[in-house]
């Protein structure tokens, strides 16, 4: 999932971006409010987070613009003031929650999952039953039958994005544009390298080939999660 930090103090973005990034997020980042709106009105993002005291136009101004131009992403604002009319102006404009500095870490990415999974509710359900195979995007676990499959944050990425699109062919560069920022300028054979990772972890210790390869394609995840691929001694 693709998410817009949209705050001035640097280091503080750059933190954030760094723990998100960690936890299987591809992140962009921009430090004024103009920045922030035009980049958020070209890409598509599953959430921002935005600061509210920004140069340029300021948090309540970019909220505003984003509903006002249609745009219904999740928005988690972010200040240093503290009180319930400042609260309630940042929702008036279109926010879906608010977090006030300093704040804890662990509650931000709670708050993040939180309207994620509020999003999702309100759209596709919230686990994803292929077969035996259970991709959870709310929770950020795989299982295969009872048995939990442990994933990296970049594996899980990637599997959850073969899930949501089970049965049709995915190509490098949507995966890639789904799971890494958008500067990522490194070597798209990378996605090689997690999908290798993804076999060894969900279909090889089960017997399944769920993971077919589209020659000059992509890649297809079965729907059945490769209960008809099964390996045969």
């Amino acid at each position: 999932m693709r998410l817009l930090i949209v705050e001035d103090e640097k280091r503080l973005a750059a933190s954030l971006a760094g723990g998100l990034a960690a936890e299987g997020f591809a992140v962009e980042v921009a430090h004024d409010g103009r920045t922030g709106l035009d980049r958020a009105l070209e890409r598509g993002y599953d959430l921002i987070v935005l600061d509210i005291m920004l140069p340029g136009l300021n948090g309540y101004r970019v909220c505003a613009e984003l509903r006002a131009a249609g745009d219904e992403t999740p928005i988690l604002m972010l200040t240093a003031k503290d009180g319930e009319y400042d609260e309630a102006e940042g929702l008036d404009t279109g926010a879906d929650d608010y977090l006030t500095k300093p704040f804890s870490y662990v509650v931000l990415l709670a708050r993040i999952r939180a309207l994620l999974r509020r999003r999702s509710r309100g759209g596709a359900v919230p686990s994803i039953l292929l077969g035996d195979l259970t991709v959870d995007p709310a929770a950020r676990r795989a299982r295969r039958g009872d048995e939990e499959v442990e994933l990296t944050a970049k594996e899980f990425a990637v599997l959850e994005h073969l899930a949501v699109n089970a049965g049709q062919v995915v190509s490098k560069a949507q995966i890639m544009e789904h799971v890494w920022d958008f500067a990522y300028d490194g070597d798209p054979n990378i996605v090689e390298v997690y999908v290798s990772a993804l076999r060894r972890k969900i279909d090889a210790p089960f017997g399944r080939r769920s993971i077919v390869t589209v020659r000059g394609a992509g890649y297809r995840l079965a729907t059945d999660g490769g209960a008809g691929g099964r390996d045969r001694p």
